[in-house]
């Protein structure tokens, strides 16, 4: 090209579409990519801000998957709580229904006679004034002076204890409970099966022990689920901790302790005819059912608020990932609008500039018209 020689007018035309044609492509490229800086080239301080800004983003994104995790943790280990608390009142309502349930055989009858009820019962005739008759109602104890003890005054006795009484129909002696009610007899001195022909505890029969079964087959209802209760491998009911990242550094965090809510955990454990067997068991049973309900609403309140932490870090991580991309696209994003408008100014500068070259070059033209 230095071997060219070219007028002044034409050279500074044909630079001008030269200038024209690089913007045109600039401003192709733009509508194209949709970006104004799209490497360090077009504007370096703009480019490597707006690439910090958007790995922040990303990896703010990528926490926001670990916090969705916890929020789905929290929201299993809360339905897991409202699920125990239902298996819970089951256990509660068993025993409530058990304890509706009267126990067989509420009456004894002695195989001895007493024709007399002045009759001194022998064991008990010459017995120290300290010796007593123990009879215990459900759980309540009386005692009965031994000395000179004779059946009306044995039947007197018993028949002012609460839930028991004592009758003598014809030459047999009874003693009848309530119903539900377990009636113990005992003696420091002398035998009441041989003296009363008692045997001392009357059968409590076996009417309550299918809520026994019923009871224990919930706390093992229970254990299953609070070891079902996971998510991603995390079980906040069976003594799993969980911890929420919030920030890149891990410097925001929250910590959530778990609890181990099984039968064991709740303060509940298997019961027994036994317990089931008198009234005042199954009160001690029902009140360790009431104290497990007020641990699994304390523990639903706190696993609650917890939620609504993590909740709300991560509405406000969505937020703050807006304003990181958002504040990128302002630094590299082109305008579209102003783009096109560009386009069409350049495309009719690029006309005139043609257009001009051709009126430049006319002058050089006329030459030939000397040569010919």
């Amino acid at each position: 090209m230095g071997d060219i020689v070219i007028s002044s007018a034409v050279r500074e035309n044909l630079s001008s579409l030269q200038s024209t044609a690089d913007l045109l492509s600039r401003t192709n490229n733009r509508l194209s990519t949709g970006l104004k800086v799209s490497s360090p080239i077009d504007n370096p301080t703009s480019f490597f801000t707006a690439q910090g800004l958007n790995n922040r983003a990303a990896d703010l994104g990528t926490l926001q998957d670990n916090i969705g995790l916890a929020v789905e943790t929290l929201s299993a280990a809360a339905s897991g709580i409202e699920s125990l608390q239902t298996l819970v009142e089951q256990a509660k309502s068993t025993a409530n229904s058990a304890l509706n349930t009267k126990i067989k055989a509420t009456e004894i009858t002695s195989t001895a006679s007493f024709t007399d009820p002045t009759t001194a019962l022998s064991a008990f005739a010459n017995a120290a004034s300290t010796e007593t008759i123990t009879i215990n109602v459900d759980g309540a104890t009386t005692t009965i002076t031994a000395k000179a003890l004779t059946v009306s005054k044995f039947v007197s006795a018993v028949n002012g204890i609460s839930g028991v009484s004592a009758s003598l129909s014809g030459s047999a002696l009874k003693v009848s409970a309530a119903s539900g009610r377990e009636v113990t007899i005992a003696s420091g001195v002398g035998s009441l099966g041989s003296d009363l022909g008692l045997t001392g505890t009357y059968d409590t029969g076996t009417n309550r022990d299918s809520f026994v079964t019923d009871y224990n087959n919930l706390l093992d209802q229970i254990d299953q689920l609070a070891a079902d209760a996971s998510f991603n491998g995390v079980n906040l009911l069976d003594g799993n901790d969980l911890t929420a990242k919030f920030n890149e550094d891990g410097s925001s965090s929250l910590t959530i302790s778990g609890v181990t809510f099984d039968a064991s955990g709740l303060g509940l454990s298997d019961s027994t005819t036994t317990a089931f067997g008198t009234d005042s068991g199954i009160n001690a049973v029902v009140s360790t059912l009431d104290s497990a309900t007020n641990t699994l609403r304390t523990q639903s309140s706190t696993f609650g608020n917890n939620l609504a932490v993590v909740e709300n870090r991560q509405n406000f991580t969505d937020s703050l990932i807006s304003v990181l991309e958002r504040g990128a696209g302002g630094l590299t994003l082109a305008d579209t609008n102003v783009e096109g408008a560009n386009l069409l100014a350049l495309q009719t500068r690029q006309s005139l500039g043609t257009t001009a070259l051709s009126l430049s070059s006319q002058s050089d033209q006329a030459v030939l018209s000397f040569i010919r």
